[in-house]
């Protein structure tokens, strides 16, 4: 695959028009040339890092997140892997930014694994049956079709009042600075 096939930096075509910018309201406040900013709109080149970081100046965003936007987009595939804790049995994927774990649980399992968590928001969606959810000042129920979402810091429980089924996603918080 050849760069420009990587790249789709059309983008910036959709960017400048949600900003209601033209070519030429854009090369002014980038510095960038007029006709570059039109052939890589076009795809009919590829661009240095330092024009992808004016042009990312442009949009207020950086040049990171411009690239990721023009990146061809490519399915990944994984497979599950297995595990069990405290009764729990668990398969689990992961990509870049989320954690994805299915898992099933006797009446009576219980499993607390706070220690290992990331900073990440938790949400705990119950498929079939009833798990209690403890955290330091709250306690849920939650029955089929019910979901909670937390921070995944704080310590937390979950409790399979019967045999149960739950979905549990553990998702990346956004880089703060």
């Amino acid at each position: 695959m050849s760069m420009k096939e990587m790249y789709d930096f059309s983008v910036l075509r959709e960017l400048r028009k949600r900003e209601n910018l033209n070519i030429a309201d854009v090369s002014e406040r980038s510095g960038v040339s007029a006709s570059v900013i039109s052939k890589l709109e076009r795809n009919q080149t590829t661009a240095e890092l330092d024009t992808l970081y004016k042009l990312s100046r442009v949009f207020g965003i950086n040049t990171a997140d411009l690239i990721t936007l023009a990146e061809t987009r490519m399915a990944h595939r994984t497979s599950a892997s297995r595990h069990v804790s405290d009764g729990f049995v668990f398969n689990e994927i992961t990509y870049g930014n989320i954690r994805c774990l299915y898992g099933r649980a006797p009446k009576g399992a219980k499993v607390s694994r706070p220690h290992l968590h990331r900073d990440d928001y938790e949400l705990c969606w119950v498929i079939k049956g009833t798990v209690t959810f403890y955290l330091p000042n709250e306690n849920f129920e939650l029955s089929t079709g019910e979901a909670v979402q937390f921070d995944a810091l704080l310590e937390h429980t979950y409790e399979a009042q019967e045999d149960s089924e739950i979905i549990i996603l553990h998702i990346r918080k956004e880089k703060r600075f």
